[in-house]
């Protein structure tokens, strides 16, 4: 088990890094401060979250007649809808839409990360911007994403301080966080009005009336898409629910326990703009309803469970695996993060990978606690062990 190994030594390497060891010790302790005071606040959310499992676990259960409807939702509100069954046609689709030598700005999304579509349009020639300020960070810094709503809390404001005075060309203080948020917002705000296109993905999407839900605290996620005059969004077959009031109760328990009193932004989108010509706004809006191992996990008993994952995070700050190792665990080449991170690429990715990186969960069960939807991480990843077991 050559791939174990490379695992343990990947981990290791992780472990023994000051500077991951102290962004993580400051993301965690600023996650949970703030995680105590919302649940605090808003003690129904614990209640809320129930309903939205049972939300989450009928719309699992019946996906193909999701996806069927929201075809038809996105074309009669004026959109073009897709159904794209591997990563490959998704970008397939994505590339068609594109085309070659244009300017795009993307959202933050896991599913594009998944499909590593940045890369992809980049070699076919295009200029493409994260918008997302971890994300952008991570365009240039690397390695990955390490969390699911904070991708960069691997870098520290030394470290960004640097990267900037290096990019930007102009003296940068480490202290001055408001400075160089402010420097990316203004090389950033070039981008917007000069894009051809805007790349999101979807925090939820409500059926019956083809909308696209997008969360934010920064309002890039709104300029990248609403500037552009094509918005391309791409929405994993898992993120489907029947109703509107459906995908505000996902919105809510998202953003709660994401560690977040108040969403700053939340964003629906139904169809391009409808204006007069002197107004501006997407002409063209595609959906891809990515599968990708989707459907496939939502047929399996154990594995299902992976689908309700809202991607808020919170499991991921209190396993004491990840504040060790951080986005490490799940390996490089993933997009995803974590015990919960190792499921996604299970599903969505390279299973042998993602089956020697399950042994690092110490099955310990706080992420259960963690998690607003009770998924049994431990449970699943014992299926997974089993699984790569039974192959030798």
């Amino acid at each position: 088990m050559s791939g174990l190994s490379e695992v343990s030594e990947l981990l290791r390497r992780a472990s023994q890094d000051p500077v991951l060891r102290t962004a993580l010790d400051r993301a965690i302790a600023s996650y949970w401060k703030k995680r105590k005071a919302v649940m605090a606040r808003y003690p129904y959310i614990v209640k809320l979250a129930e309903e939205v499992r049972k939300i989450k676990e009928w719309s699992i259960d019946h996906m193909d007649e999701l996806v069927s409807r929201a075809l038809e939702s996105v074309e009669r509100a004026g959109g073009r809808a897709y159904v794209a069954e591997t990563a490959d046609e998704a970008r397939r689709i994505v590339g068609e839409i594109v085309g070659t030598g244009k300017v795009v700005t993307k959202a933050k999304s896991m599913t594009t990360e998944e499909l590593k579509l940045r890369e992809f349009l980049q070699e076919r020639g295009n200029e493409v911007y994260e918008t997302d300020l971890g994300e952008f960070l991570v365009q240039f810094l690397g390695p990955k994403p390490m969390h699911f709503i904070s991708p960069s809390i691997h870098l520290t404001r030394e470290k960004v301080a640097e990267f900037l005075r290096e990019f930007m060309g102009v003296d940068v203080d480490k202290d001055d966080v408001e400075g160089m948020v402010a420097l990316v917002r203004k090389f950033l705000r070039d981008k917007y009005f000069n894009a051809h296109v805007g790349i999101s993905g979807a925090n939820v999407f409500a059926v019956d009336s083809g909308a696209t839900f997008l969360i934010e605290n920064e309002s890039n996620i709104r300029l990248s898409v609403s500037l552009p005059p094509k918005h391309v969004a791409v929405v994993g077959m898992e993120k489907l629910v029947p109703t509107m009031d459906d995908a505000w109760k996902v919105v809510e328990v998202i953003s709660r326990y994401g560690g977040y009193k108040v969403t700053s932004y939340v964003n629906t989108i139904m169809g391009p703009a409808r204006r007069s010509a002197a107004d501006v706004g997407p002409d063209e809006y595609h959906v891809i309803f990515l599968d990708n191992g989707r459907r496939e996990a939502s047929r399996d008993e154990i594995l299902k469970q992976t689908l309700y994952c809202l991607r808020c995070g919170a499991c991921q700050y209190l396993c004491p695996v990840f504040g060790v190792v951080g986005g490490y665990w799940a390996g490089l080449k993933s997009a995803y993060s974590g015990g919960i991170g190792v499921m996604w690429e299970y599903v969505t990715g390279d299973k042998e990978t993602a089956s020697y990186h399950s042994f690092a969960c110490l099955l310990c069960g706080r992420c259960i606690e963690a998690c607003p939807m009770k998924i049994n991480q431990p449970e699943v990843l014992r299926e997974i062990r089993k699984r790569i077991m039974e192959t030798f």
